[in-house]
Formats: structure tokens, sequence, C-alpha cells
């Protein structure tokens, strides 16, 4: 945790909500970062993991999804040339071809013990796979940590338990205690800024090597960084939508309204000293009862971060462009995420199944380890960083 952001029992989990237009439906986005705070299982849960937890005070945890078991275990590669970025080689020449390349692995076996585990490598392993490829690249909470917001099941994670989208629209109480921890969670979202592992993936774009980004983030960091072509997966933070006459204003004017109708709240809980920053765009806070929501100031409807709640669909329209960025390219490069849910592992196993290359960088297990080509266990930004600098010499 960076020191002076620890507010001993108020935990605050931030973004950084941009703001727009002051209403209306059109919106330009200014500064807001937020972390999506509820990890969608969209479209259909997997029958292979177990049911998401339900709600912020149960004190159950779901047990972790194993992922697909290949049914063939590829035979570690035996030696590589110099400058073949670790690729197998016959006599003294790296194996060139597509289909060599895709049945390759490094040379460090999987551990012994029960499931499936991902042939690991470096960094220049993955320069040598993804050299001469064009890449689509699919980021998670993990792209985010180095700028200040921590992730959902990094190794050094504390358990978390989401509110769902059906408790947000079905429970006022729910509403009420979401939006309370939310509102004083915004005011700190200014601490967060691009770091260099968004400006290497907006550099590799620069260049031509990535065809676009799909993130799992709400944050807005990568177009921050300069990033042109990107699917915002799971919403943006700087929009809340009304669920009744579907109309959208900006973070920042709801901010203004909050502030109007709970004069003092924020200072009353915040005065005990600094916060922790956490991803859930709130702050954990005891009392919540007397906290006044805003209405839609148009039709008085339910307002709702424009985000993907868990439990809740992208919507169709985003998904088939995802799909047709991934068929673009000719690998995917996943950085920074456990691909618990599906909305994100559902890509790699549509690269998978087309026979791409798949390169995951990540600290900690994920669920596409049995489909990757390639897993690099590493921090993001020193490994996308190494990567922009010779996919783009």
């Amino acid at each position: 945790m960076p020191p002076g952001l620890h507010l001993g029992r108020l935990r605050l989990d931030l973004g950084d909500p941009s703001s727009a237009s002051a209403c209306g439906a059109r919106v330009q986005r200014t500064s807001y970062r937020g972390r999506v705070p509820h990890a969608p299982t969209d479209p259909v849960p997997d029958p292979s993991a177990s049911a998401p937890a339900t709600g912020r005070t149960s004190s159950s945890t779901p047990a972790p999804a194993t992922g697909r078991t290949p049914s063939s275990t590829p035979a570690p590669a035996t030696g590589s040339a110099p400058g073949s970025g670790g690729l197998p080689t016959t006599g003294s020449a790296a194996v060139p071809t597509l289909s060599s390349r895709l049945a390759w692995r490094p040379s460090q076996p999987p551990p012994s013990g029960s499931g499936p585990a991902p042939w690991t490598g470096t960094v220049q392993d993955a320069v040598g796979l993804l050299r001469g490829r064009r890449v689509t690249a699919l980021t998670g909470a993990g792209v985010s940590t180095d700028s200040g917001i921590p992730d959902y099941r990094g190794p050094d994670s504390p358990p978390r338990n989401p509110m769902t989208y059906q408790q947000f629209v079905q429970d006022e109480a729910f509403r009420r205690h979401y939006w309370a921890r939310n509102h004083v969670g915004w005011q700190h979202v200014h601490r967060t800024h691009p770091n260099a592992g968004h400006r290497a993936l907006a550099r590799l774009e620069d260049a031509g090597v990535l065809v676009g980004l799909i993130t799992q983030n709400v944050d807005l960091l990568h177009e921050d960084a300069g990033s042109r072509n990107v699917i915002d997966l799971h919403g943006r933070y700087d929009r809340v939508i009304c669920l009744q006459c579907g109309r959208v204003v900006s973070r920042e004017h709801l901010a203004e309204r909050l502030t109007e109708l709970n004069p003092g709240f924020i200072e009353s809980v915040t005065e005990v000293g600094d916060v922790e920053i956490a991803p859930d765009a709130d702050a954990v806070i005891e009392q919540t009862s007397h906290f006044r929501p805003a209405p839609c100031e148009f039709c008085g409807g339910v307002l709702k971060p424009e985000i993907v709640y868990f439990g809740e669909n992208v919507p169709r329209e985003r998904v088939e462009r995802a799909y047709a960025m991934v068929d673009a390219a000719d690998a995917l490069l996943v950085a920074g995420s456990s691909l618990t849910v599906m909305s994100g592992l559902r890509f790699v196993r549509h690269a998978a199944k087309d026979g791409k290359p798949v390169v995951i960088v990540n600290r900690g297990a994920t669920r596409g380890d049995p489909l990757a080509t390639l897993k690099v266990e590493a921090g993001t930004t020193e490994t996308l960083t190494t990567l922009a600098e010779a996919l783009t010499a």
C-alpha cells in the first residue's frame, strides 16, 4: 500500500471517474478514473467455475476455477539459438514455421501436482513469439496496480465479495450504501495516472504492432496514455445512466448533486486520517443509513454507474467488436488479468481455438493458463515496457 493511504476502519475503493457534460446523453470525458467494482460473469457462467459471491457481507469466498485441462501436453523445447527469443532450434537455426511456433513451449516444465499448469518463459520468449505478428491486447486490473489502483485477485489482494447487479437494482438499502461509499472514494480519483505499462501499449499501437486493446478496467488509463483503438469491455466510470429513462450524465455532475444532498458527509467519514485505496470505487463505512442518494433529475428513476456489474451482461455489440478485434490479429497478449470471469476468458478460448498464439503476462495463476502458448510470470509494467522496446526497434 502506498504510504499515507490508510485509514483505520475506513477503506476507500477508488477509481478516477471523469467528468463529461453536466447532464444529458452527450458526455465528454475529463479525468475520472475508476475500477469496475463488480467483476461481471457475462454472458453465461462457465460450468467449470464456482458460483460467484453474492454480497459484501458474506463471509464465504468462492472457490477458484481450475480452467480446462488440455488433452495433451507438448514436450518442452530443449534448446534455443542466440537471438531466437528462446525459440527451439533445429541445428543452429530457429524453427521458422507457424506450426512449430504454435507447438513450442519454453523449456521450463510445469510443476507436479493436480490440475493443469502453464508452460512458463521469459519476456524474451514473448518477444520471439510475438515478433512479426500483429497483436491484440486484453488487459485486466493488474495493469493499473502500478498507478495506485489495487487489483482483485493478485497474490496480495484481500478477499472481496462485490455487490451484484441484482442487489443494486432490487434493494434500496444496497443502493444507498453503495453510493455513500462511492461518493467518498470518488473524491480521491485524481491520484491515478497512466503508468509505463499503459504507455508501452500505446507505443505498440503507434508502431502498428498492436491492432487494438480490449480492457476489463474502467479507469480510462489506456485512453489517457494515448491508446486510440480501445474497447472498454466493462464500461467506463465517467458516466452514470438512469435505468428508467436511459439518460446519461457525467459522474462529476452527480458528485455535485450528492454533495448538495449530503453536506458534511465526506468530512464526517474522512476526518480521522488518511485513506486506503481499493478497487471498488467505494469506501467501507459503517454508518450509511443517513446518506441520501440522488434520483434521476429527468424522471426520478434509479441511477447506476455505466459499468457492467457482477451478474450483468456485457452488451452484445461490444462483445462482437471485441471478437472482431481478436480475429483481426495474429496473436493475443493478455496482461494483468486472472481471467476468472468469462467476459475476458472467452477471448482467450476464441484465439486458442483458432490456433493463434496466446501470451499471458500475470503474477499468479490464471484460468487461461492451460490455453496459453506462453506464460510470463512477471509484473506487467516492466514486461510491457520491454516488449514495446523490442518489438518497435
